[in-house]
């Protein structure tokens, strides 16, 4: 194999992993444990689940991150932590939407149109 077919073969490898990334980024679910101890930016962007939202979400200048909740205050203010946070690491706030779902079990991410 040629070098310039190594670095083909390479690249395409890359974009296959970043568009497996993405798809696995539409709709997920964080781990409750998040919430167990205190957040910092880098424990925020530790998560692979919002590592790979961010990116579905930068892949795309239509998209929108939709934080989907339960109705609880308990989780209305972890939907509001995460997108201070997300907002605190460069994300426009316009980009980053909450939704109450009563049947809403986990905080989960949604990359939407």
């Amino acid at each position: 194999m040629t070098a310039a077919r190594m670095i083909l073969a390479a690249l395409a490898a890359a974009l296959l992993a970043d568009s497996a990334a993405v798809a696995a980024a539409q709709i997920a679910e964080l781990p409750p444990e998040l919430w167990d101890r205190p957040r910092s930016a880098q424990s925020v962007m530790a998560q692979p689940l919002i590592r790979q939202a961010v990116a579905a979400l930068q892949a795309r200048s239509d998209a929108r991150l939709r934080i989907v909740h339960a109705a609880r205050q308990e989780p209305v203010l972890q939907a509001e932590e995460l997108r201070a946070w997300l907002i605190a690491l460069g994300v426009e706030p316009s980009r980053v939407q909450l939704r109450a779902e009563t049947a809403a079990a986990a905080i989960r991410l949604e990359i939407v149109d």
